[in-house]
């Protein structure tokens, strides 16, 4: 072990030679008291094409950087009190200009790019994009590029056309969209970058390495926006919606005998308190999703983790994002985060109590009455925002008039800092979220209150290629007994399960738990990149009323070192390899598994790129796999992962990627085959099919516990498991400001279980006395349970369930949207989806027509307007 760390710290030094400082460049920007006409063109006199005020000398970033471009680029930058104009100019021959049309933010064809830094602190950024086809993309850079939300959608013009020697994009941007300060003089950060599809090539005009540590640290200067005050956003935007529910109706359930109508309507808004504070908030707000969620199931009993989606908690997020353990190289606790704002509206947690022959119209999420939000930086570099959202008693109706609570009324809180220091070079933040629910017998199960905390620390150091960063978390729940008691026999606690350093205290109204993570590790400089580290969850620990937290009790070890290509070389353009390893312990010291991974990935010169890894697991225990019993040995794993993709650029291509896992004596095999098919026959129409299957044979699975007096049995058995899913895409793109969009995925897994055990020694390997085999006599008469001989007499003295399933789903949307002035839009959309379970059938196929096509799908049609009033 010890060897191993010098191995790579010895690599990650050597990773410094060889590096030279990049000469920064310079634009100053021109004041002007005439604006151009956004048109495409370059007829207006501001633009004095090529003269004065453009600049150009653009260098490749890929795939050779510092190499001359295929194609020179020229722009130039003006400005007056309200707006920044920029005009780029692209040298080609217009037959080799590509076209190809997307919706907002597609990032297809040819492209141009501006970014501007205008805090100048080197780790955010606004970008606004425009194809030569007049496709607009926008996002909000952080964390130094780490992170991108696309989600950001202000309000610019931009229109591209073609001149007598290349494409032309021409821009106009409110400063009232953009942040920064009231200082007379401003230096902001600048980057233009361009992209020729035909070749894979990305070109820049401040010349950025690919070893560098980052990406808007590394921008050039923009000055001569002087004189020029800032602009207070104010805008308004309201919406209304109109809904059609059909279904198959059941004349016995009230709730189902007829089609459900439903008008709603709210309003969005955002308001500059000043220019680098906005308040951003929405009332009565509809938050419904274009495309839902990835079908899939959890047999494990973890919670699945699920993208936001909805526009008012995906904007700006990266303010309020706090993962305390996101290890370059990933990892099972990628995704804790001490707040995930899935809670927020989420499917009501209570349950309903029904009598003989009723019904109950049970709410699918929690209405939000209301969320605000007031987020910015400060000149001296200060980020903070504020969340707060409040949501109402749910109810659901039962068919005898009455109604059950089901969610209390709730307040979320969330508020997060971080502030610049060292030139930018060092960060320290805090967060503090907070859940109070109103008290109700009826959900008296919940936590009547959860608060959360954490401090994080990031040092960057040597021109921000070597940091150390750092982040200490604490969580404190609160409420009745049966609420503490409940979290603590929950999948990320399970206190039950005789660990000698736990205990369940059903007297308990509280717990306390802390977690963290340090790491220390190279981002640039050099072929050589890694990070090592080591975080850690206590047994106490729980985030998830407004976090996500996968597992507790947890204290883990991980290294990670690549070593990659910075140029192109042979048949390559670009390759990297690849090590991993993680250790994982409980806090009673205890080692639970061990994972090696090497990989490596390359892309090629004909811009076909392929990857394969290596796993090992030769030392795995379960704390989880019995749900509540006792930590289990299960047989060691190795595996393979690849992947290949052809050619992106041309109009079909295929991805193709999977995985497959087997072991020792008693280990369980896996196979998951996963193939995208792309086409593009025409500019303005795209079309994706996904299939996906998985298949899962002779894997341990926790079935159900047996009382035997005072002592408990676990069966266990074996899951023989096939998922089929396939995903269709298909994008019309009328305009630059009006698309057709079509999704839909159909989804069905079956498992059967076999080989059912009671689990005798579980610390003991398979085949050593583990697991001893139940006697299954057959099934009960009903069918539902297996008739068990427990004392070899060949009589039944027990019976278990049958736990075999075919679960199928399909869902689909069809949108037409329409962006009838800038922020405005209509939405049309037609949802279908159904839900249906049974026990399996031969063939995956016929089992998907049985359980869904030949059945009455469930069909939405929504129309959506919004309007947006803006200064």
């Amino acid at each position: 072990m010890e060897n191993r760390f010098i191995i790579f710290i010895v690599l990650m030094l050597t990773g410094l030679l060889g590096y030279s400082q990049i000469t920064l460049r310079n634009y100053k920007a021109t004041r002007i008291t005439t604006s151009p006409t956004i048109d495409g063109s370059l007829d207006d006199e501001v633009w004095s094409v090529l003269v004065d005020g453009w600049s150009s000398d653009f260098v490749q970033r890929l795939p050779n950087e510092g190499a001359s471009p295929t194609a020179q680029t020229h722009f130039k930058v003006v400005h007056d009190d309200k707006f920044l104009y920029v005009a780029i100019l692209c040298d080609d021959q217009k037959e080799q200009v590509n076209r190809w049309m997307s919706r907002r933010d597609g990032y297809t064809g040819d492209w141009v790019e501006i970014v501007l830094d205008t805090y100048h602190d080197k780790r955010t950024a606004f970008s606004f994009t425009l194809s030569s086809s007049g496709v607009k993309s926008d996002k909000y850079i952080t964390l130094n590029g780490a992170e991108e939300d696309v989600a950001w959608n202000p309000i610019w013009y931009a229109q591209s056309g073609m001149g007598p020697t290349g494409w032309i994009a021409e821009m106009k941007i409110p400063l009232s969209q953009l942040r920064f300060s009231e200082e007379e003089t401003q230096t902001w950060g600048l980057q233009v970058q361009r992209r020729i599809l035909r070749n894979e090539e990305l070109s820049v005009w401040q010349r950025v390495p690919q070893d560098a540590p980052g990406w808007v640290s590394e921008f050039g200067g923009l000055t001569g926006i002087n004189s020029t005050k800032p602009q207070k956003q104010l805008e308004i935007q309201p919406f209304i919606v109109g809904t059609l529910e059909t279904f198959e109706k059941n004349p016995e359930n009230p709730f189902r005998n007829s089609s459900i109508r439903n008008f709603n309507f709210g309003v969005d808004g955002k308001v500059g308190i000043t220019n680098d504070i906005t308040l951003d908030f929405t009332i009565n707000p509809d938050f419904g999703q274009v495309e839902a969620d990835p079908a899939a199931i959890a047999l494990d009993g973890f919670q699945l983790f699920f993208q936001e989606q909805r526009p008012f908690f995906i904007e700006n997020k990266n303010v309020f994002d706090y993962r305390f353990s996101s290890p370059i190289i990933g990892g099972p606790y990628s995704s804790d985060n001490l707040f995930y704002s899935r809670r927020i509206g989420r499917q009501p947690q209570g349950s309903v109590s029904l009598e003989e022959g009723q019904f109950a119209d049970i709410p699918q999420r929690t209405t939000i009455l209301g969320a605000v939000k007031l987020s910015g930086k400060t000149k001296n570099g200060l980020s903070f925002g504020v969340l707060e959202s409040f949501t109402p008693r749910i109810y659901a109706e039962i068919s005898d008039g009455s109604s059950q609570l089901i969610e209390p009324q709730t307040n979320y809180f969330v508020a997060r800092v971080l502030k610049d220091l060292n030139n930018r070079k060092t960060f320290l933040g805090g967060i503090f979220t907070s859940v109070i629910r109103e008290a109700s017998p009826e959900t008296d199960h919940l936590h009547k209150s959860a608060k959360t905390g954490g401090i994080d620390f990031l040092h960057q150091w040597r021109n921000r290629n070597w940091y150390l960063g750092a982040n200490v978390v604490m969580s404190h729940v609160s409420g009745s007994r049966e609420a503490i008691h409940r979290t603590q026999l929950s999948i990320p606690h399970l206190f039950q399960r005789g660990a000698g350093h736990l205990q369940v205290d059903s007297t308990r109204t509280s717990l306390t738990g802390s977690g963290g993570d340090i790491k220390l590790g190279k981002a640039g400089k050099g072929n050589i990149q890694g990070e090592l580290g080591f975080t850690w969850r206590s047994p106490e620990l729980d985030l998830n009323d407004i976090g996500f937290l996968r597992e507790a009790d947890i204290f883990q070890h991980y290294t990670g070192v690549s070593y990659r290509s910075i140029n192109s070389f042979g048949i390559f353009r670009n390759a990297k390899v690849s090590y991993k390893h993680w250790f994982n312990f409980d806090f009673e010291g205890k080692l639970n598994y061990v994972d090696w991974d090497v990989s490596g990935e390359a892309t090629f010169q004909n811009n076909w790129s392929a990857t394969f890894g290596y796993f090992s697991q030769p030392h795995i225990f379960s704390k989880s796999l019995l749900q509540g019993g006792p930590r289990i040995k299960l047989s060691d794993q190795y595996g393979f992962w690849w992947a290949l993709s052809t050619d992106s650029r041309k109009k079909f291509f295929i991805n193709y990627s999977g995985w497959t896992k087997t072991g020792g004596p008693g280990s369980y095999y896996l196979l998951e085959n996963n193939i995208g098919i792309n086409y593009q026959p025409l500019d303005r129409f795209r079309i994706s099919v996904t299939p996906k299957l998985t298949q899962i044979g002779h894997r341990l699975q926790f079935n159900q516990n047996l009382t035997n007096g005072a002592d408990t049995d676990f069966v266990v058995s074996r899951l023989d498991q096939k998922t089929l899913s396939l995903v269709l895409r298909a994008d019309v793109t009328l305009t630059p400001n009006m698309a057709l969009q079509y999704y839909a995925e159909p989804f069905i897994s079956q498992g059967r279980y076999n080989q059912f055990s009671l689990v005798q020694n579980p610390l003991q390997s398979f085949g050593d006395g583990q697991l001893q085999p139940l006697n299954i006599l057959g099934r009960e008469a009903a069918g539902a349970n297996y008739e068990v001989d427990l004392d070899g007499d060949n009589l039944g003295d027990t019976s278990i369930r049958v736990p075999d399933f075919s679960f199928a789903q399909f869902r689909s949307n069809l949108v037409y949207r329409w962006e009838y002035r800038p922020g405005s839009e209509l939405f049309l959309v037609w949802s279908q989806g159904l839900n249906n379970t049974a026990f399996p059938m031969d063939g995956l196929v016929s089992s998907l027509d049985e359980q869904l096509f030949s059945r009455t799908l469930e069909s939405t049609f929504l129309i959506k307007l919004t309007y947006r009033f803006h200064r």
